[in-house]
């Protein structure tokens, strides 16, 4: 590895463009992930190459229109520092989520503290929970076949790149056929240095007619230190499988954060996404969803509640590949002080997908006069006899129903966090599953009790 620094001191012309990245980058391949096989270290070094060809993004193009791209300054982020025994156990006893799992891996700052196995019954079977690093190795095929096997198509493929360049941990899951892991995955990814940087990845493949359910917990040890993270999930849902993710990203509001989610439903399948959006300064979500065989479905749902001056910036591609295939976007966000929001959405349909239906749907709650809202939703149909809709809204808290709290003697903070609950409970109870609904409303509640 030679020269690695020279692309970071190009000169960015744009004025709406951020500084070049220098410290986060300044390491080598070599002391960043010795360990890996050759194979994947030269493709490491290929995305490197990639991340230096790309510009960095700029408010002119589209996929980040109305974004603040300043905010991708990458100066001075670093890896992370081993963790002593005191502050693992710290964050082991912090990486609470819920009561009962079928396994549980905890990262922070990129290093695996803990793996709760899986019970006897589901590896007799067959069912995968590794650490990233270890799949490599041992699953050498299906993890060629399926990692970031889908390029960034909306906008963040210089972040992929650097994703691909970093990545030395993570979390790999295989369902195989027939299987139905009843309990859900949990997942734990902290951000624990001052200004360190991470790079999780999720690889979840669920074999013909699977079923299973997957939750990560992004979260800050400190709530006073800065941090990069630089996500990428591959979720790949064979034929008749059925996969609900769920995502809970709770970082201070002093991390900047990408993440890029891409799913893959074949014939039949079913794919159910929950991403719930609370921390972060500036945080940037892509999702791509694709829809290659006949019946598959594809939920996309999520929630954000943003305050102060956070910037929470939503991508997302529903592609319909195939005939009779169905898509439901359902995005809501609560925003009051001088937070900001911006969606752009699109409805793809390619040739011969006939009979595909497809929605969109976003709602915005304004609970200040200077939030503000940027909803750009869209349609690409090159089929016929589609059933496609999309929308976009941007309101307040009704007079009437704050009037009627107000009148029965409740507080206006705490009628303005009933009727915003009520608000989000719409897309976060689409998930029905008691234990994982029950625990997000709880962090949406310690949000608001911050305030």
């Amino acid at each position: 590895m030679t020269n690695q620094t020279a692309v970071l001191d190009e000169t960015m012309e744009e004025i709406d463009s951020p500084p070049p990245a220098r410290a986060i980058l300044s390491n080598s391949f070599e002391a960043r992930s010795p360990e890996l096989p050759a194979w994947f270290r030269e493709q490491q070094q290929m995305a490197w190459t990639k991340f230096g060809s790309l510009p960095y993004p700029n408010r002119k193009d589209q996929p980040w229109r109305f974004s603040n791209v300043k905010a991708l300054d990458l100066s001075g982020y670093n890896f992370g520092a081993p963790l002593s025994q005191s502050e693992r156990d710290e964050i082991l006893e912090r990486s609470s989520g819920l009561h009962q799992v079928a396994g549980r891996l905890i990262f922070a700052d990129d290093q695996l503290l803990r793996r709760d196995p899986l019970p006897q019954e589901l590896l007799a079977a067959g069912v995968l929970l590794k650490p990233l690093e270890r799949a490599i190795v041992e699953h050498e095929d299906l993890f060629r076949r399926h990692f970031m096997a889908q390029p960034a198509t909306l906008g963040s493929a210089k972040f992929a790149a650097l994703h691909e360049a970093f990545v030395t941990s993570g979390t790999f899951v295989y369902v195989p056929r027939g299987v139905e892991v009843e309990l859900p995955i949990e997942i734990f990814h902290w951000l624990h240095g001052e200004n360190a940087s991470v790079f999780p990845h999720t690889l979840l493949i669920a074999d013909e007619l699977a079923k299973v359910t997957v939750i990560e917990h992004f979260q800050s040890a400190h709530s006073d230190r800065a941090g990069f993270a630089c996500g990428v999930n591959d979720l790949v849902v064979g034929r008749g499988a059925k996969l609900n993710y769920v995502c809970t990203q709770n970082w201070n509001q002093k991390a900047l954060a990408i993440q890029i989610n891409s799913t893959s439903v074949e014939r039949d399948a079913s794919a159910k996404s929950l991403n719930v959006h609370l921390g972060g300064a500036y945080s940037r979500f892509e999702s791509l969803s694709r829809l290659t065989g006949e019946g598959a479905r594809s939920d996309l749902l999520a929630v954000s509640v943003a305050d102060n001056a956070q910037e929470f910036d939503a991508r997302t591609l529903q592609d319909h590949a195939s005939p009779h295939t169905t898509s439901d976007l359902l995005y809501k966000n609560a925003l009051t002080d001088r937070a900001r929001n911006t969606f752009g959405g699109l409805i793809r349909v390619e040739p011969h997908a006939h009979f595909t239906d497809a929605y969109q749907t976003v709602r915005n709650l304004l609970l200040s006069d200077d939030a503000e809202a940027n909803s750009m939703p869209g349609l690409e149909i090159l089929a016929d006899n589609v059933k496609c809709s999309h929308g976009a809204t941007s309101g307040q808290l009704g007079e009437n129903e704050m009037f009627y709290l107000l009148s029965r003697g409740i507080p206006a903070s705490v009628a303005k966090q009933l009727l915003v609950s009520g608000f989000l409970n719409e897309v976060v109870d689409r998930l029905d599953h008691p234990a994982i609904t029950g625990h997000i409303h709880e962090l949406i509640e310690a949000k608001f009790a911050r305030r």
